[in-house]
Formats: C-alpha cells, sequence, structure tokens
C-alpha cells in the first residue's frame, strides 16, 4: 500500500506490463552511460548516477540501447522511446537539444517539450514566472553575455550570490559583498560562455518538493528539507558532486511542518501549473525558520533521479525500491504519450 506523508496525497506506484516489456525499446542517452566504477573528475558522482540508470532500465526487461553522444540521434535510431539524461554538454542550453532531437524524429522522450525545458533551465525566466503567481520571491538582476552590465540594475545586499544563469547543482557559484566583486564574478561567467544572475544571499534552508506525474496529472512527493548546521555557509558544487571531502554539514531531512506544508504545497500547484505536462521535477524554496521567511527559488525539470538524492530519499518514503520509482516515471510518461495505454499500465 502506497503510504501518505506531508498530508499530501501520493503518487502511485506504475509499471508496464510484462508482455509488453520485451517489445519496447528504449534508448538511454547519457553523458556517464558507458563510465567506469568511481566518480568522474569534473562531474564527480554524476557519473555514479547515470550508471546507476542504465542498471536499473537493464534490470526492467525492455530492449535498451545506449548512447553518449548528441549524433546517436541526427538520424531516426529505431526507439520507441528516449531517456534523455545527456545535460552540461558544453555549449549553452544544451539540455534543450535532445528533446529537439527527439521532437524533430517524432520520437516520445521522458521529461518535457524542449520550450519547457528551456524556460524551467533559465533561473531568470523561471522567476518571471513565480513573480506572476505571486510567489513570494527575493529581488534578482539577469546579465545576459555581450549585454551591459550595470550597477543600476543590481539589488546590492550585504551579500550577493552570482552564478550561471542555467547553472544545476551550484556549478560556478560565487558570493560578493560589494559591486566591484559583483561585476567581476559576472565577467568571469560570461568568459566562460554564460549569461550570469544575481541574487542577495539568503540565510536559511533548502526546501525540496518533488512532483511525480501521475495518472496524467503531476502530484506532489514528500517534501524535504536540506538542513544546514551553517545556514549561512553557501554551498558549492564540489561539495553536492562529492569532488571535496567536506560534506558542508547538510542533512536532508523530512519535512512535516503541517502549516509550512499547506503553504508550500499550493505555492508548488501554482508554478507546477506552468511546466505542464512534465514526467518529474524539483521545485525549490528557501526557508530562514527564525523569521518565517519563504522564498521561492528555482525549477528542476528532469532533476537527478539518483537514489543518493532527493528523488531517492522520495522512493524510500513511498515504501518503494528506487528501480520502482525509475519504472515508474518511464511508465507514466510513456502512458502520457500514447507509447502504451492505461490497460498495460499496471498501478500499485
Amino acid at each position: 500500500m502506497v503510504r501518505t506523508h506531508n498530508r499530501l496525497a501520493a503518487p502511485r506506484r506504475s509499471s508496464i506490463a510484462p508482455e509488453l516489456r520485451p517489445n519496447l525499446h528504449v534508448l538511454f542517452v547519457a553523458k556517464h552511460v558507458f563510465s567506469k566504477d568511481g566518480l568522474h573528475e569534473e562531474d564527480g558522482n554524476h557519473a555514479i548516477y547515470h550508471r546507476e540508470i542504465r542498471s536499473a532500465l537493464e534490470n526492467m526487461g525492455i530492449r535498451l540501447s545506449l548512447a553518449d553522444s548528441y549524433e546517436t540521434l541526427f538520424d531516426h535510431p529505431g526507439c520507441d522511446f528516449v531517456f534523455p539524461l545527456l545535460n552540461r554538454g558544453g555549449f549553452l542550453n544544451s539540455e534543450m537539444l535532445l528533446p529537439l532531437l527527439c521532437t524533430r524524429l517524432d520520437i516520445p522522450f521522458l521529461g518535457a517539450s524542449p520550450i519547457l525545458r528551456g524556460l524551467s533551465d533559465d533561473k531568470h525566466l523561471t522567476k518571471l514566472e513565480g513573480k506572476a503567481r505571486g510567489l513570494p520571491m527575493a529581488p534578482w538582476a539577469i546579465y545576459r553575455r555581450g549585454a551591459a552590465v550595470l550597477e543600476a540594475d543590481c539589488p546590492m545586499a550585504e551579500r550577493m550570490v552570482i552564478k550561471p544563469n542555467a547553472s544545476s547543482a551550484s556549478w560556478g557559484v560565487r558570493d560578493a559583498s560589494e559591486w566591484r566583486g559583483v561585476a567581476q564574478a559576472v565577467s568571469d561567467i560570461h568568459d566562460e560562455g554564460h549569461d550570469a544572475i544575481v541574487e542577495p544571499f539568503l540565510d536559511g534552508h533548502d526546501i525540496e518538493v518533488p512532483m511525480l506525474l501521475s495518472g496524467g496529472e503531476p502530484v506532489l512527493c514528500p517534501i524535504f528539507m536540506n538542513q544546514q548546521s551553517d545556514p549561512a555557509r553557501l554551498r558549492t558544487y564540489a561539495e553536492k558532486r562529492a569532488l571535496t571531502d567536506d560534506s558542508g554539514g547538510y542533512e536532508m531531512v523530512l519535512f512535516d511542518d503541517p502549516e509550512w506544508i499547506t503553504r508550500i504545497g499550493h505555492l508548488t500547484r501554482q508554478m507546477a501549473k506552468v511546466f505542464h505536462p512534465f514526467d518529474y521535477g524539483r521545485f525549490e524554496f528557501r526557508i530562514n525558520l527564525d523569521s518565517g521567511e519563504l522564498i521561492f527559488l528555482e525549477t528542476n525539470l528532469n532533476c537527478n533521479l539518483w537514489s543518493q538524492k532527493t528523488f531517492g530519499w522520495v522512493s524510500k518514503e513511498l515504501g518503494w525500491t528506487h528501480a520502482e520509482l525509475i519504472e515508474t516515471i518511464l511508465t507514466e510518461s510513456m502512458r502520457r504519450q500514447g507509447v502504451i495505454d492505461e490497460r498495460t499500465t499496471l498501478a500499485a
């Protein structure tokens, strides 16, 4: 039986009918799908993550093909469905290319449409959507590469955070306490080929709100707080990707305050409307438990599904194995796009 957590209805667990599996051809495209054991020197535990997803798909009994490059979709690869995990491909907005290539070839794929992927990965555009829907927001500034970098546009505070506008896992994050440092950080990010977003640093803890497609609609999953021993610490990419021995003093804990959950759930559903239809995603807030301030941060569609990240904790709270989580996500997406029908979707 599926349990209910955080006073929210839980998603259903779904699987593909056994008789269909041998005839379903899925192409899994991931940067580290062929990597050996251990961490990658730059991407860290992302290599472990990709190998784990490969193993889950291999054990599902479907026909599985593997690739680690965009070129595999320049022509139709003869598959029924694509599971795309090739992000950070070495160029700006690379997360949109696999969905675009699939769309060009009319192949169903996991995640969301190219334009929605681009919207969610552009932190500035996502913040505009949140502001338009009345979510609590901190001020911010976007400095596009090639455009003027003006101090007047910057909402200066005692401490500012500067990062690539499409950053994932805090990649490229910096901080500064005066405009000169902000301007230098923006210039460095531009030199690296990225747009930069600038916002005040917010003391507190990150609230992770995962959602899964379930029965054709996005459903809230158990909510977690990434609790920091030091709420003023700036979490780095190296910490998130296990490229340093310093864990940063973070602990993922179930967030079960009923009043906060009701409010956060309402705000997240408002943002989910912007991105629907999508198969899975994570909506992030920053909470200061001392002041009672809650701020919406960003949306991550096609976020990390590794068993040691947020969705791994979700599967445990729902009473699922990690393999059941992956199969549920795949099954619900296939059903949404007509690859299989409701009669061949087994729900528990």
